[in-house]
């Protein structure tokens, strides 16, 4: 039996991301990540045991109380025992790249001048741009100060593989600051930048997984696709939020990418399929704009018009459902059972996301 995970935020249920998870194990993988995200949490909250310089503390003991998902971490542990390893084996390699990814989201912030995360101020507002730094720079640190906790003959590669993720997350944000001046942004060069930016993340925490779990060279290559075409997917479908999902949902302002005249999948992808000379002249002059600076509702709401009437929505649907496909296919030398469903639940929990 196949159940049929339905992407959400107000896109049409005819249009749908198949997996074939068994229904009746849904609520035990379900659990299971909780159990994981509720052991990353309490290491995280452990994590700061100094009290001084108080501006340095203060400030990162705020960020880590702020919660998240865990969804690097969990991944992180889920490949691990897809590899043949267990969850004790990677579970301070799985907090050192919840670390890693928290340092991205502070420096990311200082460079969006972002007000808020997570529903909360961003370390720059509620204290400067200089602490943020500081308190980004620490992480990394901290991070590695958890990764070599992991007891694993493969060491070596492990902190190779981190540190080339941390190399490739900075070249993929140098080229989104990049693109934000450009006016002649490809998509495949849109493609190319969330693949080091998003997916890389992703397929970091699972090839770090994976060779704790110690698991063959074919094992480990075939876990990192997966998270790496599940990072594509994921970053597509934060591009379809943030015009189709709810405010409530989102947390935030709808059509926030195209006030701030963000390279997106869907306004890159309208330039080659939007053919009314209108409706691309409107496309076109978000991007020459750099934005829609009036932040008025109805040219947000004529966008995602124009987006709906040339096919913009349906084919970004279509590739994400593309995309997770190929990671679940990545799977299939793994053998069945759960550790192999669990994955393919994995999928199917991030891409029904409404936010």
């Amino acid at each position: 039996m196949r159940t049929k995970i339905f992407i959400s935020a107000n896109i049409k249920k005819s249009q749908k991301i198949t997996t074939s998870t068994l229904p009746h194990k849904m609520d035990n993988h379900s659990g299971i990540y909780s159990q994981y995200k509720k052991k990353i949490d309490e290491i995280l909250a452990q994590q700061i045991t100094r009290e001084f310089p108080v501006t340095l503390y203060e400030p990162l003991k705020y960020l880590l109380s702020g919660g998240g998902k865990r969804i690097r971490p969990v991944l992180m542990i889920f490949c691990c025992e897809a590899a043949g390893g267990k969850m004790e084996d990677a579970l301070y390699a799985s907090v050192a790249i919840e670390l890693l990814h928290n340092f991205t989201l502070v420096h990311d912030d200082i460079m969006d001048n972002a007000d808020t995360r997570r529903g909360r101020e961003t370390l720059h507002k509620k204290w400067n741009d200089n602490v943020a730094i500081l308190s980004g720079d620490h992480l990394i640190g901290m991070a590695y100060m958890n990764l070599i906790k992991t007891n694993s003959g493969r060491i070596n590669e492990i902190i190779s593989s981190f540190t080339e993720g941390i190399l490739e997350v900075c070249e993929g944000q140098s080229y989104d600051k990049e693109f934000e001046i450009r006016k002649d942004v490809t998509l495949n060069e849109y493609l190319m930048m969330i693949g080091k930016k998003t997916a890389r993340m992703l397929e970091t925490s699972a090839e770090v997984g994976a060779l704790i779990g110690n698991g063959s060279k074919d094992r480990v290559y075939n876990l990192k696709s997966y998270a790496s075409n599940l990072g594509i997917a994921f970053q597509i479908l934060d591009d379809l939020l943030d015009i189709s999902a709810s405010e409530e949902e989102l947390g935030k302002k709808i059509g926030g990418d195209l006030l701030e005249g963000k390279k997106t999948f869907l306004i890159l992808k309208a330039l080659e399929l939007v053919k009314d000379s209108n409706d691309l002249k409107k496309i076109k002059s978000v991007i020459d704009n750099n934005g829609l600076k009036s932040g008025d509702e109805n040219e947000i709401l004529e966008i995602k018009n124009i987006y709906e009437r040339s096919g913009v929505i349906e084919f970004a649907k279509n590739e994400i459902e593309k995309y997770t496909s190929r990671a679940d296919k990545n799977l299939n030398s793994i053998p069945d059972g759960d550790l192999k469903e669990r994955l393919k639940w994995f999928s199917s929990m991030l891409m029904s996301r409404k936010f």
